[in-house]
């Protein structure tokens, strides 16, 4: 049985599963699926169509699933869905998507954000990952599994932001930042591979090293990036760390930071 405060505005259609706690003065819009065991603070605003998952905990004062900040948008049915077991604290505003995208906002799993972050139409944040507070990404970034984005870290549109990768606070990103790497600074530099930070997380001795060997590669040789590329597909071999370098390489769109 779910746990409503009767001060609370949650519309009937709303689907509420059992276990969900809902605070003092929220409101609750009728196309709002809440999954089990989910905590609602006080003062919260979840609307649109917009899905939660199970065991999430949404602090106070923070507006979900509000439509996107795009001009363009002419009232569409977009979507926002919120995966399972993510901290999301107070006055944090998360946006739903537009149909110049996929017409969806993406949060995936056990995810920490913190205190005034905003999260954009169309943006796409992966799992386990830490975005600081006041962090604001704008429309379509997408942000990989594990990524520590540092206080203040302002994050341009369409920019993608690989796995592992961690910014330093107040970091400007105007450009795709490949996995496993640490930035920082307006305007932002590289400063090595997040090596705490894959020790922590189980990564070997040996894939650290590739790593490390892949980064002086693209960073520290002297090579134009299509000749790093090709260097770094003689090191791939059997390191799929440096084989998901390249992936992402391959995929940026807005060049690498570098």
């Amino acid at each position: 049985m779910s746990n409503i405060h009767p001060t609370a505005i949650v519309d009937p259609r709303a689907s509420i599963a059992a276990g969900v706690s809902v605070g003092p003065y929220s409101i609750i819009g009728p196309d709002v699926q809440i999954g089990e065991g989910t905590t609602v603070g006080a003062h919260c605003v979840l609307t649109g169509h917009t899905k939660i998952g199970r065991d999430n905990r949404i602090f106070h004062f923070t507006s979900i699933g509000e439509a996107n900040q795009d001009k363009k948008y002419q009232g569409e049915p977009t979507k926002l869905l919120i995966g399972d077991r993510n901290t999301i604290r107070e006055y944090v505003s998360i946006n739903r998507g537009t149909v110049q995208d996929e017409g969806v906002t993406r949060i995936g799993n056990d995810n920490w954000i913190m205190a005034y972050a905003h999260v954009a139409h169309d943006c796409r944040v992966g799992n386990n990952t830490t975005i600081a507070n006041c962090t604001q990404l704008a429309g379509h970034v997408h942000v990989g599994d594990w990524a520590t984005l540092g206080g203040f870290t302002g994050v341009h549109q369409y920019v993608k932001i690989g796995a592992h990768v961690m910014t330093g606070v107040s970091s400007v990103v105007l450009q795709d930042i490949p996995p496993f790497v640490m930035v920082g600074g307006n305007p932002l530099a590289p400063h090595g591979i997040n090596s705490e930070g894959l020790k922590r997380r189980g990564f070997t001795p040996e894939a650290i090293a590739a790593l490390r060997t892949a980064y002086k590669t693209l960073y520290k040789s002297g090579l134009l990036l299509a000749e790093a590329k090709a260097e770094l597909e003689k090191q791939a071999g059997s390191a799929a760390e440096v084989r998901a370098l390249l992936d992402f390489l391959a995929t940026a769109s807005r060049g690498i930071v570098r």
